[in-house]
């Protein structure tokens, strides 16, 4: 149960930055982290690992782009 919790707030969360790659919308990617650190931490609860990694793969992507965006020093 976890695993599929998992998947879907890291497909939420997916929805949310993959918009936010445009610039002026990198703001998004602020709103998907909290989404994504559920997602991992459900994901770490459960005996799988495919959803907490597919969160951490989000959570790469959207650092990335703040990191690059100027919105992480």
């Amino acid at each position: 149960m976890g695993n599929l919790l998992a998947y879907l707030f890291g497909l939420i969360s997916l929805v949310i930055v993959i918009p936010s790659q445009i610039p002026l919308l990198g703001w998004g990617n602020w709103l998907a982290l909290p989404l994504i650190v559920i997602g991992i931490v459900f994901g770490a609860l459960s005996s799988s690992d495919g959803g907490r990694n597919f969160c951490l793969v989000v959570l790469l992507v959207a650092a990335v782009r703040l990191t690059l965006g100027g919105g992480v020093f």
